[in-house]
C-alpha cells in the first residue's frame, strides 16, 4: 500500500508528523520547516516546547515570519537539550565572559604599546635625535612625557588615547 501511494505522488511525511505518528496533510503547518530528513530538529523542539504550542505559535504568525520563528525555536531547543537549566542564556553568559576577558587582555596590550611608544620617543629625545621636536609648541597633543612623569602612568588599566599622543612621537 505504501508503494502505491508513493507511485501516485504522495510525499513522505514531515519529521513532525512522523514523530507524532499521524498522517501528514497537504496543508501541514510543520512540513515546510521540519523536513523528513531532519528528524532530530523537530524532536528537540517538541521535547522543549511541545507540538501543540509550536503549532499554535506558527499559526498565529504571518507566513513570512514563520521560518525565523522556527529557527529561533530550534536554536533554543538545542541549547535547552545541551543545558537544561540555562539554555541560550548559559551560552550568552559564557560568551560574555569570554568578551570581558578578551577586552581586559586588549586593554593591557594597548597600554603596553603606548608605554613602549612613550619610552621609545623619550629615548630618542634624550639622545638629541629629534632636534625639531614640537614639544615646545604647547599644544596638548605635542606634549612629551618625561621618564620621571611616566613612573605611575601604567600601574592602572587605563587606556591612553593613542590619538592624543599624535604624530609627535614618530616625527623624528
Amino acid at each position: 500500500m505504501k508503494e502505491s501511494s508513493r507511485k501516485q505522488g504522495a510525499a513522505s511525511p514531515c519529521a513532525a508528523c512522523k514523530l507524532l505518528r499521524r498522517r501528514c496533510a497537504q496543508d501541514c503547518v510543520f512540513s515546510p520547516y521540519f523536513p523528513a530528513d531532519e528528524p532530530q530538529k523537530f524532536a528537540n523542539v517538541h521535547r522543549v516546547f511541545g507540538a501543540s504550542n509550536v503549532n499554535k505559535m506558527l499559526q498565529e504568525l504571518p507566513i513570512h515570519q514563520r521560518g525565523d520563528a522556527v529557527s529561533s525555536m530550534v536554536y533554543e531547543a538545542n541549547a535547552r537539550v545541551r543545558d537544561p537549566v540555562y539554555g541560550c542564556v548559559g551560552a550568552i553568559s559564557s560568551l560574555q565572559q569570554q568578551i570581558d576577558v578578551l577586552q581586559a587582555q586588549l586593554a593591557l596590550a594597548q597600554a603596553e604599546v603606548v608605554h613602549l611608544r612613550v619610552r621609545h620617543s623619550t629615548n630618542f629625545q634624550g639622545h638629541g635625535l629629534c632636534p625639531d621636536s614640537p614639544s615646545s609648541s604647547g599644544s596638548p597633543s605635542s606634549k612629551q612625557v618625561s621618564p620621571q612623569d611616566n613612573k605611575g602612568m601604567f600601574n592602572h588599566m587605563d587606556i591612553v588615547d593613542e590619538a592624543s599622543l599624535g604624530e609627535s612621537m614618530w616625527s623624528c
